[in-house]
C-alpha cells in the first residue's frame, strides 16, 4: 500500500529535452511559408539528414522530385548562402546538436511539470533565437540606432509592450525616441521621417498591417527601416532594410509567440548594450542621470 500512495504524491519528472540538429530550427520556423515543392525538400532533409549530406544538390533534387533551384533558394530562405553551407552545418549538429525541443504542455500536468516545461520553453526560445539571429543584421541595426537622429519604434498587441521597452533602452542611452502603438499616429509619425533616422517595426507573425505600413511609409521618406520578427518570408521584411528574427516552437497551451516574446526582449536588450558600448562613457553618464533622475521616487 505504501507503494501506491509514493506513486501517487510523487512529483512528475521534468520534461527530457531532445536533441535536435539546431538548423532545423530555421526548417520548422519558416516551413509554412514555403512553396509546395520546397516543403518537399523540407520533409526530406527533416526525415533523412544523415543521408542527406552524402547528397549532391542535384541527387537532392532528384530524390524530391524538385529542381536544383528549389533546394537552393530553401537553403537562402533559411538564411544560409547555398546548399553546401548548409549541409556544413547539418553535419556539425548531428555530431553535436546545440537545441533541444521540450515535451508538449498536457491538461493533466501539475504545477511542477508547468513549471518547468514554461521556463524550458522559454529558455529554448532563447536558443533557436541564436541560431537564427544574423550577427551581421544585429550590427547593422546597432550601427544605424547608435547614429539615428531620431527612432519610432511600432508595435501593436502583445508586441506593444516589447516596442515600450526598446523606447525605454532607448531614452536611458539618451536617444531621442518614441514608442507609439496607435494605428493613425504610426501612419502620421512614419510619413514624417527623414534621412538619419531609425524605424524599428516589432511583429512577432509579421503581418501586422499597421505596423507594415508604418515601415513602407518610413522607408520612403528615407529613414532606415528595421524588423524584430518570427517569419523570414512574412510581410514586414518586404519593408524593412534590416531583419532580425526570432524562433519559438509551439505548443498546447502557449503559441509561440509566448515564448518568442522573451526573444525579442533579449534583441532588444542586446541592441541596448551594443549602442552602450559605442560610445562607453557617454552611455555610462545618461544611466547614471537617469538613475538620479528617478531617485527620489523609490522608498
Amino acid at each position: 500500500m505504501s507503494n501506491v500512495i509514493d506513486a501517487e504524491v510523487r512529483p512528475a519528472a521534468p520534461a527530457q529535452p531532445v536533441k535536435v540538429p539546431g538548423c532545423f530550427v530555421r526548417i520548422q520556423g519558416t516551413y509554412g511559408s514555403l512553396r509546395t515543392a520546397e516543403q518537399r525538400v523540407a520533409d526530406f532533409i527533416l526525415k533523412h539528414p544523415e543521408e542527406l549530406i552524402y547528397l549532391t544538390v542535384t541527387e537532392l533534387a532528384e530524390r524530391t522530385e524538385t529542381s536544383e533551384s528549389t533546394v537552393v533558394r530553401l537553403c537562402q530562405k533559411i538564411g544560409y548562402k547555398g546548399y553546401q553551407e548548409f549541409k556544413i552545418v547539418l553535419a556539425r549538429d548531428l555530431v553535436e546538436p546545440t537545441n533541444a525541443i521540450y515535451d508538449q504542455i498536457e491538461p493533466s500536468d501539475d504545477l511542477t511539470s508547468l513549471k518547468h516545461k514554461v521556463f524550458q520553453a522559454n529558455g529554448q526560445a532563447l536558443q533557436d533565437t541564436l541560431e537564427v539571429l544574423s550577427e551581421q543584421d544585429l550590427a547593422r541595426a546597432i550601427d544605424a540606432i547608435a547614429a539615428a537622429r531620431r527612432v519610432e519604434i511600432y508595435g501593436v498587441g502583445g508586441s506593444a509592450p516589447i516596442a515600450l521597452d526598446a523606447y525605454h533602452k532607448c531614452l536611458k542611452l539618451g536617444i531621442p525616441a518614441i514608442a507609439i502603438s496607435d494605428s493613425d499616429m504610426m501612419a502620421m509619425s512614419s510619413s514624417l521621417l527623414q534621412g538619419g533616422t531609425v524605424a524599428l517595426g516589432i511583429s512577432h507573425t509579421g503581418a501586422s498591417r499597421d505596423v507594415c505600413e508604418a515601415l513602407h511609409n518610413a522607408r520612403g521618406a528615407g529613414a532606415t527601416t528595421i524588423c524584430i520578427t518570427h517569419r523570414s518570408t512574412s510581410p514586414i521584411t518586404k519593408v524593412s532594410d534590416i531583419k532580425l528574427f526570432t524562433a519559438a516552437k509551439e505548443t498546447a497551451f502557449r503559441s509561440d509567440a509566448m515564448s518568442s516574446r522573451i526573444a525579442q526582449l533579449s534583441i532588444v536588450d542586446t541592441i541596448y548594450v551594443g549602442v552602450a558600448l559605442k560610445d562607453y562613457e557617454r552611455a555610462t553618464r545618461t544611466v547614471a542621470r537617469t538613475r538620479q533622475a528617478t531617485a527620489s521616487k523609490r522608498y
